[in-house]
């Protein structure tokens, strides 16, 4: 006979095993929604939406479906995995209980989404007071402000949905334009606001930007009112640096930090720059950079229109290796401008700040792999609601890092490697001494983070 030559173990697998719970590291997800009052908030903005007599309260249904799109769900369908759970996730609703209000809830898009926006605010300022010294908010000033970037991105539509468009890059889908709350080098960050758009929306519309601008603001725990102040950061690339976006800004006395669009005139006033006023550019890590100067463009440049207060600041490097030159660069040099009120800083770290806002775009991509990539319904309001539950899904992660991981490498793990080392972890349910206990397996290498995860979550 020949003996098997299988690197793993021969197994015998059937299905009678019983008290087994998967994805049971979800219920970290819970706690975090429970301990911020997350849960009764979205039970109460919701209940004009549900009908008398029904079983399932709409936000328990919403909050389910957030958690199911934070443990790696991408449709409705998927809330499939908790519905089996019923010992960790209770009473969980039937797709076609959730086909339904989801339908309900897009037939008044707008007031549900304000209803939601405003659980998420109420349940953000919780958390954030939670959170204590590690809250994006705290300590902050005019010279350490707290940071919202602004970017758009494309989602593909791979079938005829509602208001889907052909986009710039000649492809068919949507074109939200996102807001993401930074938490600087030591965290990821959270979403504060997210607009839907067809996918020929414009990158530079000015109103988009005002709209998602002002939605983030009101995210705020401090609620500042119009008049922000400079304790509030704003970036942008150059997609924001429109004379209407930059008024805004200025109207409501936010700092701000935008892309500004090069042109031939600006250029010409770039040669006028004396070789002396250039200075060395910082790389990621706060060190100088060969081969980067930035200088400011502010007194040579024609800015008539513009506030009084705005700077415009050029950078010039030597491009990467294979990069193609554009019109605008010269002498084999690629420039790049932004524009500031900043008054306070050297010019090197007000580059290096403003290109820091890089960062969004990996938000974006953990949003992508968090429900947005995939928009599961035809119509566009339905999708806007869907939008809205996977905002609450990265809420939940974000506040579970902030609140409970804020000592560990994990503060800064991606959703997909939390859905790995977390929230897929198994456990045994067992009853002793009137109690249900929750029995994760003792030899996993992060069964003791997730103990601790649950003693912070539960404590206070």
């Amino acid at each position: 006979m020949s003996q098997s030559m299988s690197w793993y173990p021969s197994l015998k697998v059937d299905g009678t095993g019983t008290g087994v719970v998967s994805q049971a590291g979800a219920v970290a997800l819970l706690r975090v929604a429970a301990k911020v009052g997350l849960d009764r908030v979205l039970s109460q903005v919701l209940a004009p939406w549900r009908k008398s007599l029904a079983t399932h309260d709409p936000g328990k249904i919403v909050l389910d479906l957030a958690v199911s799109i934070a443990i790696g769900g991408d449709c409705a369908a998927d809330l499939s995995v908790l519905r089996c759970e019923p010992g960790v996730f209770g009473s969980v609703a039937s797709d076609s209980t959730v086909s339904r209000l989801i339908a309900v809830l897009a037939a008044d898009a707008p007031k549900v989404l304000s209803g939601m926006a405003s659980a998420r605010a109420r349940a953000r300022a919780t958390a954030w007071a939670k959170s204590g010294e590690h809250a994006p908010d705290h300590d902050i000033d005019a010279e350490h402000p707290l940071i919202i970037d602004l970017d758009a991105s494309l989602l593909d539509a791979h079938s005829e949905k509602e208001r889907a468009a052909p986009t710039f890059k000649k492809g068919y889908g949507f074109h939200p334009l996102f807001a993401f709350i930074d938490h600087g080098a030591e965290g990821t960050g959270e979403p504060a606001a997210i607009m839907l758009r067809p996918g020929n929306s414009g990158a530079n519309t000015a109103a988009d930007h005002k709209t998602v601008l002002a939605a983030a603001l009101e995210q705020l725990p401090c609620r500042p009112g119009y008049r922000v102040g400079r304790k509030v950061l704003v970036r942008t690339d150059a997609g924001g640096g429109t004379h209407e976006f930059v008024n805004y800004c200025t109207a409501r006395r936010l700092q701000y930090s935008l892309g500004f669009g090069l042109t031939e005139a600006l250029v010409e006033a770039v040669n006028k720059i004396p070789k002396d006023v250039w200075t060395p550019a910082y790389d990621a890590e706060g060190q100088v950079r060969p081969g980067a100067w930035v200088a400011e463009l502010t007194g040579l440049a024609e800015l008539t229109g513009w506030p009084e207060d705005m700077r415009l600041v050029i950078r010039k490097e030597r491009p990467h290796p294979g990069a193609q030159l554009r019109f605008t660069d010269v002498d084999g040099l690629r420039l790049t401008a932004f524009v500031t009120n900043a008054r306070r800083g050297q010019l090197p770290d007000l580059e290096l700040q403003h290109r820091r806002r890089a960062r969004c775009e990996d938000r974006i991509r953990h949003a992508k792999d968090t429900g947005i990539r995939n928009l599961p319904f035809h119509g566009f309001d339905q999708n806007r609601i869907w939008t809205a539950i996977t905002v609450i899904a990265m809420d939940l992660i974000a506040w579970l890092q902030t609140i409970a991981l804020h000592d560990h490498d994990a503060r800064r793990w991606e959703p997909k490697t939390l859905r790995l080392h977390l929230f897929s972890l198994p456990a045994r349910i067992t009853r002793h001494a009137r109690r249900t206990w929750l029995r994760l397996p003792s030899h996993h290498p992060h069964t003791g983070l997730m103990v601790t995860v649950i003693g912070r979550l539960q404590s206070g």
